[in-house]
């Protein structure tokens, strides 16, 4: 007897028909009508059934805090930055968990259960990474939390950059982070990138940089941190983050980058809701989408992943946690609107985000962990067109919610798509 039995599924992969069979939070099952019985049973009645949703980007420090201690009038990312740098003061332990845990509920009921956030350790206090370290603790049933050491005001800008980002490091934060093009020279940024990937060599750690996050197309640190990542041996754990200048920078150029990214196995991560919001400021008409090169990207055999990246901030006043709004976007601001172009935009957001955290036990096989979900869709690219209906959401072999099916969408044949749970 299995502990959960999910009949009738429909796979990413295309596979109908599959009954997944779950003991002691682990998949051991799998194929068409498995003869077992099981303590709890969900019939997903042809629905699409998939791993959780992983946000490879997010600042969980800043949600929630739209409005603290003013509103962006500008919209603009320095603004923004400016913004975070007069309510850092304002902060309070308390309030950065209790904002980051109501985060969080929101995650587990969109079926996000996994997420790489940045945290600020510019603040001597590292007030932030106290918090997050604790919401770490405390969300651990039910979400994985990876935190990345975050100079927000820069490695080299400030006196004690580095001190304060190792300080983290030696407090339990996962992942080493920088932002070179916020140090004051192109220089420094370079210098930067080598310092922090050196700390990550040393340590045994993975790196996520926010990397050339600007419309400069001389703004090319991602080379640099290619670089460093080949030097070190550091292949496979290393991502540039945003990597906006790229949508700006001359073909030729690109034409060289890409691979040596490539080369390097360096992971991308596009932001496309924040990257389309703050980037292209200056520009009147025609105005820069200002999000990466994803599909060449993807061309090259580079890992790219989608995040959030922000939710009612101070550079960004939307939001809800949902990864299908997130894919959604970037499905439309890249053009990918291709039958496999569209799954990659699914697999941003869910398998190629999880590969970017190193997540161990991820997807839908024997062995893996029962954390699944059954959306109220008939495949990725269905999902993404309805930001289907989270019809459960698993964790572990475990409902953690629940929502009704929405009667309102309605499935290709024009009939309403129903899913049955049994007890």
């Amino acid at each position: 007897m299995f502990d959960l039995l999910v009949k009738n599924s429909t796979l990413p992969d295309g596979r109908t028909g599959m009954d997944i069979g779950v003991t002691q939070g682990r998949i051991i099952a799998m194929q068409p009508q498995l003869p077992a019985e099981a303590e709890q049973t969900i019939d997903a009645a042809g629905q699409l059934v998939c791993p959780p949703f992983v946000d490879a980007h997010f600042h969980l420090d800043a949600t929630l805090s739209y409005g603290l201690p003013r509103v962006n009038q500008s919209g603009t990312l320095l603004e923004g930055i400016a913004l975070w740098g007069e309510l850092k003061p304002l902060l309070t332990q308390e309030a950065l968990i209790e904002r980051a845990m109501t985060y969080c509920d929101w995650a587990v009921a969109k079926g996000l259960l996994a997420i790489r956030t940045h945290v600020d350790v510019s603040d001597p206090r590292l007030l932030a990474v106290e918090a997050l370290l604790e919401v770490r603790e405390r969300v651990k049933p039910y979400i994985d939390l990876q935190l990345v050491a975050f100079p927000q005001d820069g490695l080299l800008r400030q006196p004690h950059g580095l001190k304060n980002l190792i300080r983290a490091l030696d407090m339990g934060v996962d992942v080493v982070g920088g932002i070179p093009h916020f140090e004051r020279t192109m220089a420094d940024g370079a210098e930067s990138i080598r310092i922090l990937c050196e700390l990550a060599a040393e340590r045994g750690l993975r790196v996520d940089m926010h990397c050339d996050e600007s419309d400069d197309p001389l703004s090319r640190h991602i080379e640099t941190l290619a670089y460093h990542t080949q030097r070190l041996g550091l292949q496979g754990r290393v991502t540039g983050s945003h990597l906006t200048s790229m949508h700006s920078m001359d073909n030729y150029y690109v034409s060289k980058l890409i691979p040596l990214m490539a080369e390097a196995e360096v992971s991308a991560i596009a932001n496309p809701l924040i990257n389309i919001t703050l980037q292209g400021r200056h520009d009147t008409y025609p105005k820069r989408r200002g999000m990466t090169r994803v599909p060449e990207l993807l061309a090259a055999g580079i890992n790219v992943a989608f995040g959030q990246d922000c939710v009612m901030d101070p550079w960004y006043s939307l939001g809800s946690g949902d990864m299908l709004e997130v894919a959604h976007m970037g499905l439309h601001v890249a053009q990918m609107t291709s039958q496999s172009a569209m799954r990659d935009c699914f697999d941003a957001v869910t398998t190629r985000a999880a590969r970017i955290l190193g997540l161990e036990d991820y997807g839908i096989a024997i062995g893996a962990r029962a954390d699944l979900l059954v959306l109220q869709a008939q495949d990725p690219i269905d999902a993404i067109r309805l930001r289907a209906n989270r019809l459960a959401v698993i964790r572990g072999g475990q409902v953690i919610a629940e929502s009704p099916p929405n009667v309102s969408r309605l499935s290709l044949s024009g009939r309403p798509s129903e899913v049955r749970f049994q007890r």
